[in-house]
């Protein structure tokens, strides 16, 4: 076949031949057609075309009109249009189906790759070494010699790379250590040479050399993939974490996740409490829930197989109520503080709900806040009136900061930071082993209270007057401000939520539970039921279709998917199994 603009440069051979030009009219029968290199003809010598469309001078023949002797130019395809028949030519190819992709690269008139690379990769495949390098003579020196590097590189493990590399002269070292092929074989995770290994170097080789040489391995499974994952990262209820093959999904339809699926509907109302409930926290491994109430106690609920809460433990006797709580790392124990003038915290044991420590510094003191370090072992804690301890399991004061009014604190992973909100509107880090501070986050009104993400990367603040703040801790910036949201100055606890903390939720004084997905300023889900303010909401960690909201109306609600019922049903059944979660979790 003639190469359509043959001569332009080496990229103009992988380009498709234009097809020949053929008479718009159908043939008689007994006419044969036939195209040999590039040129097209038929019999009877009525018309001869060239690649290019061009008619050549036709035979003469008085019974055929002028129309039948026109030649209508073929539309030659787009540079998309070839780069769309390569890739579905590899993909076939990749299945088995060489006849298919040899009877569509000639009729499109396209090349799947480049003469030069098919033998590249037979040789490759072969190990035939020698001959490797000599299907890309004709390509530019640079790449002649990138590729004779990996090649010997693969082959000889040699330790004097082009470019300086510690890490990988590290490896290699190791490698030379072993004294047996099977124990090298075992640590380079390699099979031995042969067929498997050699499509794994090829596989590496080939994000060396240009698309128009020779395509990437895989190339349409790897744009299909692509547009799965952007499609889920566009939808606003997207809460499963699901397979990235293929094979989970419908190609044919695009990926949209309904409603109904997220936790916009009660599935059970927990009345318990005799007074406002102040505040709700899962536990870290999802299955128990804490809830703390003006109502001194303290009830631990436990999040059962199909996904339902039942009273597990009352935990009583804080005289002030209990208006913050803490688990433990391990969820072994869990501290209740109380609100400004409350000078104790409690320090339970979950499992055997036994109070190991009761501790006060000071009757002065005003202990609302408090934070887990991450190794279990000690926790800070603080309030406004200038406490801020650092203590172990059995109360014992370990370090103190002197003269900082504490509204709320976080300890990052590196088991030496700790955040605090104070009266100054700002979170400043503390460094209990150095003694240092610095400032992170200012803000122009006061910091009720806040959280961070897990990877210790966002924090989600509550501010006073102006609703819900999303700030980056790293690069200290402001990020988002959240729409809709009522907040004043009462103390109001937000969360991160769903899979892969995608989603956030806040109570409000307006007595609604707000969701955002986190990259949309305005909610995707606002919840109706409480009927005075919601101060507090926390999301599953393990389960990312259950979340809680606890507030002044005496209850927490447990929200999840739409049950197998009509909504309004659902809304007028209380406390009841309304949803069977197995079906959907499983």
């Amino acid at each position: 076949m003639q190469a359509n603009g043959a001569g332009q440069g080496q990229d103009s051979e992988l380009s498709c031949l234009n097809n020949s030009a053929q008479n718009g009219e159908s043939s008689s029968a007994g006419e044969a057609h036939t195209n040999v290199n590039g040129l097209s003809t038929t019999n009877n010598g009525n018309s001869v075309s060239n690649n290019d469309g061009i008619p050549a001078p036709a035979a003469s023949n008085n019974t055929v009109s002028s129309d039948a002797n026109s030649v209508k130019k073929k539309k030659r395809l787009s540079q998309s249009e070839e780069d769309v028949i390569r890739l579905i030519g590899q993909h076939l190819h990749d299945l088995g189906l060489n006849q298919t992709v040899d009877l569509l690269m000639q009729e499109s008139g396209c090349r799947l790759e480049h003469p030069s690379a098919t033998k590249f990769r037979n040789h490759v495949v072969e190990g035939e070494w020698d001959k490797v390098m000599k299907p890309f003579e004709m390509f530019t020196t640079h790449l002649f010699y990138l590729l004779t590097y990996f090649i010997n590189f693969s082959q000889t493990a040699e330790l004097t790379p082009l470019k300086y590399n510690t890490e990988r002269i590290h490896i290699l070292s190791g490698y030379l250590m072993c004294s047996h092929a099977e124990d090298l074989r075992a640590k380079a995770e390699w099979e031995g040479k042969g067929t498997a290994s050699r499509t794994k170097l090829l596989d590496k080789l080939q994000t060396y050399l240009p698309p128009s040489v020779m395509l990437p391995p895989r190339r349409l499974q790897t744009l299909l993939r692509q547009a799965v994952e952007l499609q889920r990262e566009r939808c606003l209820y997207h809460n499963t974490k699901l397979d990235s093959g293929l094979d989970s999904v419908s190609l044919l339809l695009d990926h949209a996740c309904s409603r109904k699926q997220f936790p916009c509907y009660t599935q059970q109302i927990l009345t318990e409490h005799c007074n406002e409930v102040w505040f709700c926290k899962f536990s870290n491994d999802g299955t128990k829930l804490a809830t703390g109430s003006k109502d001194t106690t303290v009830i631990v609920w436990h999040v059962n197989t199909s996904h339902q809460l039942k009273l597990m433990k009352t935990l009583e006797g804080h005289a002030y109520g209990v208006s913050y709580l803490a688990w433990s790392p391990d969820d072994t124990y869990l501290i209740a503080c109380g609100p400004d003038d409350c000078s104790e915290l409690w320090l339970w044991n979950v499992q055997t709900g036994e109070l190991r420590t009761k501790m006060s510094q000071s009757h002065e003191d005003s202990l609302t806040s408090v934070a887990w370090n991450p190794d279990g072992k000690r926790f800070v804690t603080g309030g406004q009136r200038g406490q801020f301890y650092q203590c172990d399991l059995d109360g014992n004061l370990l370090d103190s900061w002197e003269g900082v009014r504490v509204q709320c604190l976080w300890c990052l992973g590196d088991t030496r930071t700790v955040l605090a909100s104070d009266t100054h509107q700002r979170i400043r880090g503390y460094n209990f082993e150095d003694l240092t501070d610095r400032n992170i986050v200012q803000e122009d009104h006061p910091i009720m209270s806040f959280t961070v993400s897990k990877n210790g990367r966002l924090a989600l603040l509550n501010v006073a007057t102006q609703g819900v703040h999303l700030w980056d801790l790293h690069d200290r910036v402001l990020v988002r401000k959240y729409q809709g949201v009522t907040q004043g100055f009462y103390t109001i606890h937000s969360c991160f939520g769903g899979h892969n903390e995608d989603f956030i939720a806040s109570g409000s004084e307006d007595h609604k539970v707000y969701i955002w997905h986190r990259r949309s300023e305005l909610p995707i889900a606002e919840l109706t039921g409480h009927s005075r303010t919601v101060n507090c909401v926390s999301w599953n960690p393990v389960v990312p279709g259950l979340l809680a909201s606890a507030s002044d109306d005496g209850t927490v609600r447990i929200w999840g998917p739409a049950p197998f019922l009509d909504v309004q049903d659902a809304e007028g059944l209380n406390g009841k199994d309304l949803f069977d979660w197995s079906s959907y979790f499983n």
